[in-house]
């Protein structure tokens, strides 16, 4: 893979993990817990999604092509999205595998902490990238994510040191998704090529500082990091679970369906 091929893969991601989230996040539009983070989380997935189209925009005029936004999210395959697989998990939480239970906003506000807190090193560090219009995306980025961040901290705090319901099914989702955020920091051929360009850091950079975070926030909840494991999810790799294919079909098949359209 060349240079301008991985400057182009590392972008890409950037924007399938945004869009991925976002898709996730509006699935709570019309069904929030409360009539506020029914708005909220509307917002929260906007932004994802108004993330993602600038970084596709930008991934276009990377690859010299004519492609738009649309083009990379409704029609590449399952194994095109480089997202991680944490932002593609469903809401309701271990269960989803065998069986569909309601949502769980337990579920929800932890997988945002966690994206979000890392998100949030990843833009500031973005800012100084020698990809110019990167560094821009990244200077706009940077204040929604502090405000998905502030958001899913405080309902953390709330859900984990609420009643024991709350606390127990907050232990239950951190127990879950935790695993995922290995994939975060495993770095490979890609990102070391646009971190050496000086292009992007690498996320590995940025654990200690991201755990140390992650742990003080789940101390004032009263929540307990689970125990390490060792597997590494492979989203980024095109590599996805079971759901991811649900969630294209579901997100996909209008456009696929009318390819060309517009109203």
């Amino acid at each position: 893979m060349t240079h301008a091929h991985q400057h182009l893969a590392y972008v890409l991601r950037l924007a399938d993990n945004a869009l991925i989230l976002g898709q996730r996040n509006a699935e709570w539009c019309s069904h929030g817990p409360a009539l506020e983070e029914d708005i909220a989380l509307a917002n929260i997935s906007l932004d994802l999604i108004g993330q993602a189209r600038l970084l596709y925009t930008h991934a276009a005029t990377l690859e010299g092509s004519n492609k738009t936004e649309d083009d990379y999210a409704y029609f590449r395959t399952e194994r095109e999205f480089g997202n991680y697989t944490i932002t593609e998990l469903p809401h309701f939480g271990p269960l989803a595998g065998t069986a569909r239970t309601g949502r769980d906003y337990a579920v929800t506000i932890v997988r945002n902490f966690l994206y979000s807190a890392l998100m949030a090193q990843v833009w500031t560090a973005l800012q100084t990238s020698s990809d110019a219009q990167l560094a821009a995306i990244a200077a706009k980025s940077i204040k929604e994510t502090r405000y998905h961040l502030h958001h899913a901290h405080d309902w953390l705090v709330r859900l984990g040191d609420g009643t024991e319901e709350s606390h127990r099914r907050t232990q239950a989702a951190l127990d879950y998704l935790m695993p995922y955020t290995h994939e975060f920091f495993a770095t490979d051929d890609i990102e070391r090529a646009v971190a050496e360009a000086g292009i992007a850091p690498l996320a590995s950079d940025f654990e200690a500082a991201w755990r140390e975070q992650v742990q003080a926030a789940l101390d004032e909840a009263t929540l307990t990091a689970p125990a390490a494991v060792k597997h590494v999810s492979t989203g980024k790799l095109g590599e996805h679970s079971e759901h991811m294919g649900y969630l294209l079909a579901e997100m996909q098949s209008l456009a696929r369906q009318h390819p060309g359209a517009s109203w």
